[in-house]
């Protein structure tokens, strides 16, 4: 895995989402960042359906040694800020922010000198092989494999 931080500056256009989606994942290669993909890559949506497209943006992804990555959105808009919404069945917009609330331990945003900056942090990307050595599989081990209990037990 490639050593943090990492900063890329770009603009936020639709063909990006995927493009920083890749770069991720190649940037943490061996490893599950898939709920960091999601987060950046809604942070940068929300970029593009509020602030618009072509919107010049500068995407930090940082780590500690505490387990922890943050990632860091920054754009020059200081006075429109990122909010929470509730999002109906049929709707096609509205759950960016939700998901990333569901799944950072915890995000926020900055006002700085020349914009804001939208970030969350999430628990650092394990290395696949590490889990699988970790958590052994139920074959071979069929004690672990879940036993279905009847409704009401």
């Amino acid at each position: 895995m490639t050593v943090l931080p990492l900063a890329v500056d770009l603009l936020a256009v639709p063909k990006a989402v995927p493009e920083v989606r890749r770069m991720l994942r190649a940037r943490f290669e061996g490893a599950d960042a898939s709920d960091l993909t999601l987060c950046v890559s809604e942070l940068l949506t929300n970029v593009i359906a509020h602030l618009g497209e072509g919107t010049p943006v500068t995407l930090r992804v940082s780590g500690a040694h505490t387990g922890r990555v943050r990632a860091e959105l920054s754009d020059p808009t200081p006075g429109v800020w990122p909010a929470l919404r509730s999002a109906d069945a049929g709707d096609e917009s509205g759950r960016g922010l939700l998901l990333v609330d569901a799944l950072a331990l915890r995000w926020g945003v900055e006002r700085g000198l020349h914009g804001k900056t939208v970030w969350c942090e999430l628990r650092a990307p394990v290395r696949r092989a590490d889990v699988e050595r970790a958590a052994p599989s139920c074959r071979s081990n069929p004690s672990r494999v879940p036993v279905p209990r009847p409704a009401g037990s």
